[in-house]
């Protein structure tokens, strides 16, 4: 993993053909931050919860910048999630590892630059995980954590979901001094309901060998 190189965004589609196109993006970039901001604000994880699947409902079904195909789209119903589960928002131990240059695999035919910025360390399952923390390698940069598990390919989608992608907004914060990560709010890659988007993929280091029936299941 040792190319340089500018990359794209984190999940980004392909170049937009108006500036029309280029004010929708941005705006449904606003409302995902907005979103995100009281999900933090938030001191109901459940219905925090519940409102990023309302929200989310609402702008896949509606908004010009939807990822999902249009013959997707004319039969959307909402999206699939596991029920709300408690046991699966933990609080990460974070820290330096050195920095490391990676091109991480995308669903496109380029590498995406990223930086190995940290590890997060956490209890679940009765198990100690560990999550590599990515850094966006281009102007203005982003932290990333994406993940596999065993529900990767059966329920879930096969290359992995996102825990953080704070480059477009997807941020749950820290608390006591902790990175919040809550899987309830795991979610595919725009790539994974529509091939016009490039996104990374889930590293192997991030692959973790357990069940985590949280999140976001298969698109539709």
């Amino acid at each position: 993993m040792a190319r340089r190189g500018q990359n794209p965004p984190v999940s980004q589609p392909e170049p937009s053909q108006s500036i029309q196109d280029v004010m929708a993006l941005l705006d449904w970039r606003r409302r995902i931050f907005e979103l995100y901001g009281e999900i933090r604000a938030c001191p109901e994880p459940e219905w925090a919860w519940r409102r990023w699947r309302e929200v989310r409902h609402e702008i896949f079904a509606t908004h010009p910048q939807s990822p999902l195909l249009q013959e997707a789209l004319e039969s959307f119903a909402g999206l699939d999630y596991y029920d709300y589960d408690p046991a699966f928002r933990v609080l990460a131990d974070y820290r330096d590892v050195g920095t490391e240059h990676y091109d991480i695999a995308t669903s496109g035919t380029e590498p995406m630059r990223f930086a190995r910025r940290g590890i997060a360390t956490f209890q679940l399952q009765g198990q100690v995980v560990t999550l590599e923390l990515y850094w966006l390698d281009t102007y203005g940069g982003g932290l990333f954590v994406p993940f596999k598990d065993a529900t990767s390919a059966h329920t879930t989608y096969g290359a992995g979901r996102y825990l953080l992608d704070t480059v477009k907004g997807a941020d749950l914060g820290t608390l006591y001094d902790k990175l919040v990560l809550d899987f309830n709010f795991a979610y595919n890659p725009s790539c994974s309901y529509n091939p016009r988007w490039v996104c990374p993929l889930a590293t192997p280091a991030n692959t973790v060998d357990l069940v985590i029936e949280a999140g976001e299941r298969h698109s539709q």
